[in-house]
């Protein structure tokens, strides 16, 4: 791996860890139209790759959500200590941290049957199509509640839905804001409690990926481009958060309605005129 494959890869996993368009979908969709197999010819690579991309995006979400993460992280221990949820913080604290348990106990055991049979390339097209066709419609509800008025039941519902990004193409963004607005939630919150829920998700996840990568191996010459990869992963995603946090002042999430359309159709037609496989 070169290092500008590795700043590919790191600059889109940033920004579509983010934008509600799928990160793993395109993780699996760029190296396939360029037919670089690099990564699918060293799997134990592969895995710490994706596990020092997660680590950059989950940097970016947490420096610019510092603010947050330590008001949630007080709001949880004091709900805990208390065995009471009395204020607005704790709420949210706990109503984030329920929000992580179903994709938590899926992704451990669903892991190997998702990587097995689950991301490839006509698969995604589908789910790109199919879940922009449901952020669409759940993006016109009214606009009823911001963030302070989420509960624990919003956590429960966004959490189970988070359980359906694990498949590539869903997006793990766009599927909890495409919940979020279902549930009566501003296009501001939506997007804020989609981010603050990916924390702890991602920050069990590459804990979990790090441990099980450890013990393989690595092929001579990898770590220049893990850095580089990790550093624009974080660099995209840290812009990433900012401009869909800027855009949603002015408009709606269409714009990433009909790339996820535009993206999945050209998939489709690219594998029906034999241009590429339908299979990685």
């Amino acid at each position: 791996m070169s290092n500008l494959e590795a700043l590919l890869l790191g600059v889109v996993q940033g920004l579509t860890e983010f934008l509600p368009i799928s990160s793993s979908g395109h993780l699996i969709l760029v190296p396939w139209l360029q037919n670089y197999t690099f990564l699918q010819e060293n799997e134990a690579f592969n895995k710490t790759f994706d596990v020092a991309l997660h680590a950059g995006t989950l940097v970016a979400a947490v420096a610019y959500f510092r603010v947050e993460v330590v008001m949630l992280l007080r709001g949880f221990w004091e709900a805990l200590r208390q065995r009471a949820i009395k204020t607005q913080e704790q709420r949210l604290a706990v109503t984030i941290a329920i929000g992580t348990i179903p994709a938590v106990i899926a992704g451990g055991l669903g892991s190997s049957f998702i990587d097995e049979h689950l991301g490839e390339p006509w698969m995604i097209a589908i789910q790109l199509i199919i879940f922009a066709a449901l952020l669409g419609y759940a993006d016109r509800m009214p606009e009823r509640r911001n963030l302070d008025d989420a509960n624990l039941r919003d956590g429960w519902i966004v959490g189970l839905a988070q359980v359906l990004a694990l498949a590539p193409g869903t997006s793990r963004s766009g599927i909890t804001i495409t919940a979020g607005r279902w549930l009566g939630l501003d296009r501001d919150a939506a997007a804020r409690f989609s981010f603050l829920l990916l924390i702890p998700a991602v920050a069990g996840a590459t804990l979990y990926k790090a441990a099980s990568a450890a013990h393989e191996g690595l092929p001579s010459g990898v770590a220049g481009p893990m850095v580089v990869g990790t550093i624009a992963a974080a660099v995209s995603g840290y812009w990433a958060i900012s401009f869909l946090l800027r855009l949603l002042r002015t408009t709606s999430y269409r714009p990433f309605v009909l790339y996820r359309y535009a993206v999945g159709v050209a998939v489709l037609l690219i594998i029906a005129t034999g241009l590429r496989p339908a299979t990685f």
